[in-house]
């Protein structure tokens, strides 16, 4: 499927490249999708047929192997069991095939891994969002030479433009009445995002004595009962549930006035987006249980990582950003900035794909 979220680098890729884009018509997630109407060279949507929930087929996909394409690019998903019969004629006819890909998580079990290596192998080449991934599938003897490290990317160009007005606002003073350092949460609410824990860390960091406020944006959905925990813990007065917001400006202008930017559970392109806006990330250091961008933090330098659902250390975690000096934050804004400026970005992405399509 083609989420809203890749218009920038498929639009990119329409410039740089003779492609054509064909996608599928839904996920079992409920994510967003891009406008068709918006993207040069899109051809066709797919009906995705689910089998199981967990295995599904491209109807009328497998054709497209035999047309006359230098390259066929296919997500790095071996529960699309029409990939595999694409994978396996192109061999049989003698063309090239990219996945792009998450890789190995280093989570994977026996039959998963076994799985997963074979499918891999079978591609030409492989675009891995991190090195992270990379070299878990060297351990597993995929060959190294075939890989290239791809990143991942937001809205990039659209994003800098705001990035050059940023400047420190009152969008939180205003609200709290008070100057305190805020911690910063955007995404969706959902139980899997673990925001109880964060919740409770920065109770934690009241009752030590540390002046603070946290901020929460985002739809609730799944019925978390964020306000029930937050009365509960009689913290309402510190926590704004500001709820969504989908406007990049005001999410730029959160981003930069923040202290720190927490995602207790997994972090993935919160990352970039966060790091975009020169603000550090919190998140947990379990990582084959991360998304590929965990890798743009560097530890002390544009984030930290805690203990893995640990309380405690995820306040020590919070604690070490919001006690930073002006001058210390300065450092940390701009070290965020080179980090999204040299890799993460989509301008770094097609740099890569044009090494892979030759």
């Amino acid at each position: 499927m083609a989420p809203h979220y890749r218009m920038p680098i498929f639009s990119l890729m329409s410039e740089n490249f003779d492609c054509d884009f064909y996608f599928g018509d839904r996920m079992q997630q409920p994510i967003k999708k891009l406008n068709y109407n918006e993207l040069k060279g899109f051809k066709k949507e797919f009906h995705n047929v689910f089998i199981r929930n967990t295995f599904y087929w491209q109807r009328k996909s497998v054709r497209l192997v035999f047309k006359n394409y230098d390259y066929f690019v296919l997500s790095g998903e071996p529960f699309c069991i029409s990939y595999w019969v694409i994978l396996l004629l192109a061999k049989l006819l003698g063309k090239k095939t990219v996945t792009w890909t998450h890789g190995f998580y280093g989570r994977e079990g026996g039959v998963k891994k076994v799985v997963k290596k074979a499918f891999f192998k079978l591609f030409t080449k492989i675009m891995v969002y991190s090195d992270y991934s990379i070299g878990l599938m060297k351990k597993e003897g995929i060959d190294e030479k075939k890989m290239f490290y791809i990143a991942n990317a937001l809205d990039t160009d659209s994003q800098l433009v705001v990035r050059r007005n940023l400047k420190k606002t009152d969008i939180f003073s205003s609200h709290f009445g008070n100057d305190e350092p805020v911690v910063f949460y955007i995404g969706r609410i959902q139980k899997i995002k673990r925001l109880d824990l964060l919740v409770e860390s920065f109770k934690k960091l009241k009752e030590e004595g540390l002046k603070c406020n946290l901020v929460i944006v985002g739809k609730d959905d799944e019925n978390v009962g964020l306000p029930k925990i937050i009365n509960e813990l009689e913290i309402e007065n510190s926590v704004w549930l500001y709820g969504p917001c989908y406007d990049e400006a005001t999410i730029g202008e959160m981003f930069y006035n923040s202290a720190v930017c927490v995602s207790p559970g997994n972090v993935g392109l919160t990352s970039i987006h966060a790091l975009t806006y020169g603000c550090p990330v919190v998140t947990h250091d379990n990582f084959p249980y991360q998304m590929p961008e965990f890798e743009a933090i560097t530890p002390d330098g544009t984030g930290s990582f805690f203990k893995m659902d640990d309380v405690d250390d995820m306040a020590e975690k919070i604690r070490f950003w919001l006690e930073k000096t002006p001058e210390d934050r300065e450092k940390t804004r701009e070290l965020a900035y080179r980090t999204i400026d040299e890799k993460w970005n989509v301008h770094y992405q097609i740099n890569v794909m044009k090494k892979v399509f030759v």
